[in-house]
Protein backbone atom coordinates (compact mmCIF):
# COMPACT_ATOMS: atom_id res chain seq x y z
CA UNK A 1 0.00 0.00 0.00
CA UNK A 2 1.36 3.39 -1.01
CA UNK A 3 1.55 6.15 1.62
CA UNK A 4 0.08 9.50 0.61
CA UNK A 5 0.39 12.88 2.25
CA UNK A 6 -2.93 14.46 3.27
CA UNK A 7 -3.93 17.26 5.60
CA UNK A 8 -5.28 15.54 8.71
CA UNK A 9 -9.02 15.63 9.30
CA UNK A 10 -8.73 14.64 12.96
CA UNK A 11 -5.38 15.96 14.26
CA UNK A 12 -5.56 19.62 13.34
CA UNK A 13 -5.32 23.00 14.97
CA UNK A 14 -5.60 25.24 11.89
CA UNK A 15 -5.76 23.35 8.60
CA UNK A 16 -4.30 19.94 9.48
CA UNK A 17 -0.92 20.36 7.78
CA UNK A 18 1.18 19.48 10.85
CA UNK A 19 -1.08 16.56 11.72
CA UNK A 20 -0.80 15.30 8.15
CA UNK A 21 2.99 15.43 8.18
CA UNK A 22 3.01 13.68 11.56
CA UNK A 23 0.82 10.86 10.24
CA UNK A 24 2.94 10.54 7.09
CA UNK A 25 6.26 10.34 8.95
CA UNK A 26 4.73 8.42 11.90
CA UNK A 27 5.86 10.92 14.54
CA UNK A 28 4.08 12.99 17.18
CA UNK A 29 2.31 16.04 15.78
CA UNK A 30 3.69 18.19 18.61
CA UNK A 31 7.21 17.72 17.23
CA UNK A 32 6.08 18.92 13.80
CA UNK A 33 4.31 21.93 15.32
CA UNK A 34 7.39 22.91 17.35
CA UNK A 35 9.56 22.68 14.22
CA UNK A 36 7.07 24.86 12.33
CA UNK A 37 7.14 27.49 15.09
CA UNK A 38 10.95 27.47 15.01
CA UNK A 39 10.93 28.03 11.24
CA UNK A 40 8.42 30.86 11.69
CA UNK A 41 10.59 32.55 14.31
CA UNK A 42 13.84 32.07 12.37
CA UNK A 43 13.18 34.16 9.30
CA UNK A 44 9.48 33.62 8.68
CA UNK A 45 9.89 30.83 6.12
CA UNK A 46 7.53 28.61 8.14
CA UNK A 47 4.54 30.85 7.43
CA UNK A 48 5.10 30.70 3.68
CA UNK A 49 5.69 26.92 3.84
CA UNK A 50 2.46 26.41 5.81
CA UNK A 51 0.37 28.51 3.41
CA UNK A 52 1.75 26.66 0.38
CA UNK A 53 1.02 23.32 2.05
CA UNK A 54 -2.58 24.36 2.80
CA UNK A 55 -3.09 25.16 -0.87
CA UNK A 56 -1.28 22.13 -2.33
CA UNK A 57 -1.89 19.18 0.05
CA UNK A 58 -5.40 17.72 -0.28
CA UNK A 59 -7.71 17.11 2.68
CA UNK A 60 -7.76 13.56 4.01
CA UNK A 61 -10.59 11.55 2.38
CA UNK A 62 -13.49 10.53 4.59
CA UNK A 63 -13.08 7.14 6.22
CA UNK A 64 -9.26 7.14 6.22
CA UNK A 65 -8.60 9.08 9.43
CA UNK A 66 -5.11 8.18 10.60
CA UNK A 67 -4.72 5.56 7.89
CA UNK A 68 -7.53 3.42 9.35
CA UNK A 69 -10.33 2.21 7.15
CA UNK A 70 -13.52 0.80 8.66
CA UNK A 71 -13.61 -2.99 9.07
CA UNK A 72 -9.92 -3.43 8.22
CA UNK A 73 -9.29 -5.39 11.45
CA UNK A 74 -12.27 -7.71 11.15
CA UNK A 75 -11.08 -10.98 9.69
CA UNK A 76 -12.69 -11.41 6.32
CA UNK A 77 -15.95 -9.63 7.15
CA UNK A 78 -16.93 -6.83 4.74
CA UNK A 79 -20.58 -5.72 5.14
CA UNK A 80 -20.40 -3.40 2.12
CA UNK A 81 -19.81 -6.34 -0.25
Amino acid sequence: MEKKLYRSATDKKLAGVCGGFAQYFNIDSTVVRVLLVLFCLLGGSGVLFYLICVLIIPEEPAGTEGGYTPYQDVSGYHPER
